[in-house]
């Protein structure tokens, strides 16, 4: 029997209607959707102290064991990484607001991924019980309000919105687009002048337009020449990524023009972790200090990932075409068992909470359905143990018009909901919306979770949503309120989160 053959038959091919070249193409997509998270994720958590060559190493081991967990265990086409959101509660809440050292930080991931795996071991199941629980309307919801998120997403980092101090959001700067090309032939930014082309707002436009026509030319990977395609237009027009200019407003992860990496750029090893390497078990013996911080931050963690991974998971396996009759995810404890266990391994190497990415949306798009999908994005994680300087030129702008059009997809889903049931509208609504304008799933989920128990206790209907949406609901509302200015949990421990 042939290798493809053997491929074939461990991944369960003919099952699952996948095809080899259909699950490598999947694999590739995926990874350069989410491969910006081998930059930000080192430059996020260089800001709270661990040094980014240890992050950099610890992202790529923390992505390739989860994605390789994933797809020979759970045999499911969807990614891990270390997560956005995650870490920016890592840096800016925890380790700078709360003044809790990355060290502890870490601990608490780890411990955090111990008690989800146990929360996850089929013979407890508490994880699918609680995403079971939730009524379909809602969770169908949530694969919706992921499509509006990774849109807003997308079209932040395309340059296409941005901030807005009386609005919220509002266009970009569209009027500056049609600036004069500097003199050496390359944008110049500093003094606004650049030619049209040479925007990344409009290559990114270009290459979302194109990529939506050879989509519905059946053009296979065509997600993967939209982003090669705009990545090589920006590096030959050194064009603006108005995302990464700061000075405007943008993040200022990366550069703010496109540059090709020079040859003797692309590839050196990071080498391994100096300080973050094991740093979380040298911690546990500073938790005493403050168990109070380090208990309230682990619940923190434990809320946010839950819900998140819940969400994408959900919601990608609705894509992907992973649901039972009963509309629940086949397989869910293998799925969220990968995550834990990568979440363990991540911080015990130096990152902060590893969870399934909504990018792997993209990879289902190009035909992904196997857990083959999810190893190629895991094997093309650990270039960036080698071609970092590769990955770190491929502009934001580039990658981010595929978020856009996955959740152009994904919102097809909204459509299902029963909108005539008057008591499922907020609920699902709010499910919806307040993720992109939290910009977090687990506010979304949340809050459409504890409206739809509380608008059941209005209609008298105490016993349909069941014992474990109450427990959410409550534990949910501690989450977020409580006496003065501290949420239920902040006033236990006496610690603002």
């Amino acid at each position: 029997m042939s290798l493809e053959n053997n491929i074939a038959n461990y991944f369960k091919f003919d099952e699952k209607g996948a095809t080899l070249s259909g699950e490598l193409r999947a694999g590739l997509t995926t990874f350069l959707t989410m491969a910006y998270i081998l930059l930000v994720n080192p430059a996020m958590l260089a800001v709270g102290g661990i040094p980014f060559d240890d992050a950099l190493f610890a992202t790529s081991i923390a992505a390739f064991v989860g994605c390789v967990v994933m797809g020979l265990w759970a045999n499911k086409p969807y990614a891990l990484a270390p997560g956005m959101g995650l870490n920016a509660y890592f840096v800016f809440s925890v380790v700078i607001g709360m003044g809790i050292a990355w060290e502890v930080a870490l601990a608490a991931v780890f411990i955090e991924g111990i008690i989800f795996l146990i929360l996850s071991l089929p013979q407890i199941g508490w994880r699918t019980k609680m995403i079971n629980a939730i009524p379909k309307d809602l969770k169908i919801a949530t694969g919706a309000g992921i499509g509006m998120f990774l849109a807003i997403i997308g079209l932040r980092e395309m340059g296409w919105i941005q901030d807005d101090g009386a609005t919220l959001v509002n266009l970009g700067g569209t009027e500056s687009w049609g600036g004069t090309i500097g003199e050496t032939g390359v944008t110049t930014v500093t003094g606004g002048d650049f030619a049209i082309w040479a925007h990344g707002g409009v290559i990114a436009m270009v290459a979302l337009i194109a990529i939506t026509v050879m989509m519905a030319r059946g053009v296979k990977g065509a997600l993967i020449y939209g982003i090669v395609g705009a990545s090589i237009w920006g590096w030959l027009v050194g064009a603006y990524d108005p995302y990464n200019d700061f000075l405007a407003g943008g993040a200022g992860w990366g550069a703010a023009e496109a540059e090709a990496p020079a040859l003797g750029d692309i590839f050196g090893f990071v080498g391994l972790p100096e300080e973050s390497l094991g740093a979380a078990f040298g911690a546990f013996g500073d938790i005493g200090d403050d168990l109070a911080g380090f208990m309230l931050v682990m619940i923190a963690f434990l809320f946010v990932d839950i819900f998140d991974t819940a969400g994408t998971l959900y919601s990608v396996g609705r894509q992907a075409g992973d649901l039972d009759e009963e509309g629940n995810l086949i397989d869910s404890e293998e799925a969220f068992m990968s995550d834990a266990v990568a979440t363990i391994v991540g911080a015990a190497v130096g990152t902060s909470t590893t969870t399934t990415y909504i990018e792997s949306a993209a990879g289902v798009e190009e035909g992904g359905r196997t857990g083959l999908t999810a190893i190629v994005v895991g094997v093309l994680m650990l270039s960036g143990l080698f071609l970092s300087g590769l990955f770190q030129a491929i502009p934001t702008f580039a990658a981010a018009c595929a978020l856009v059009i996955i959740g152009a997809m994904m919102m097809k889903q909204a459509t299902e909901i029963n909108w005539d049931d008057k008591e499922i509208v907020l609920p699902a609504f709010l499910t919806m919306v307040l993720m992109p304008f939290t910009y977090s799933i687990a506010d979304g989920i949340a809050w459409g979770v504890i409206s739809y128990v509380l608008i059941k206790m209005g209609m008298g209907k105490f016993d349909e949503p069941g014992p474990i949406m109450y427990g959410i609901a409550i534990f949910m509302t501690m989450f977020y309120l409580g006496p003065g200015d501290f949420s239920t949990f902040g006033w236990i421990f006496d610690k603002v989160l």
